[in-house]
C-alpha cells in the first residue's frame, strides 16, 4: 500500500479558506478511494508565503511514497519556488496528489498540466476585470 502524507493550510490559498476538518476529511476521502495508507496530515504554517512545513514533509520522503494535499493552489504560489518543489518530488520518484482536484504528480507531463492550471487561475480574475 502507498503510504502518504497529508498536507493542509491554516490559512486562505488563492481566494479560497478551507477549514482545516474539512480539508482532512476531502483527504481521507481520496485516500480510502485510491488505496493510499494516511498519515496524518502536516500543516503549513499561518504567515503568508511560508512552506515551510512543505519543506519539511519534502525532506521526509524516505519514509513515505508521496505526499497528498488538500488543493493544488495550496502550492507555492512564486511559479520559480513550485517547479523547484514539484521538480523535487519527481526526481526523489515520489508521488504528490492533490485531492479537490482528484490530481496527481509522478513526472514532468504531469507537472506541465498542473502549471497550466495554475497560469489560467492566476490569468482568470485579471481577465474578469477587463470585461
Amino acid at each position: 500500500m502507498i503510504k502518504v502524507r497529508g498536507y493542509i493550510f491554516s490559512r486562505p490559498f488563492m481566494g479560497e479558506r478551507v477549514p482545516q476538518n474539512i480539508q482532512n476529511l476531502v483527504i481521507r476521502d481520496f485516500c480510502e478511494k485510491n488505496n493510499l495508507m494516511y498519515n496524518l496530515s502536516a500543516t503549513e504554517y499561518l504567515m503568508p508565503k511560508s512552506y515551510k512545513v512543505l519543506d519539511q514533509v519534502i525532506n521526509e520522503l524516505k519514509k513515505l511514497d508521496g505526499i497528498i494535499a488538500y488543493s493544488i493552489f495550496q502550492l507555492p504560489t512564486d511559479n520559480k519556488k513550485r517547479y523547484i518543489v514539484l521538480n523535487k518530488i519527481i526526481k526523489k520518484n515520489k508521488k504528490f496528489y492533490f485531492a479537490l482536484e482528484n490530481m496527481k504528480l509522478t513526472n514532468l507531463e504531469d507537472l506541465e498540466k498542473i502549471e497550466n492550471i495554475w497560469l489560467l487561475k492566476k490569468t482568470l480574475p485579471d481577465c474578469l476585470k477587463k470585461i
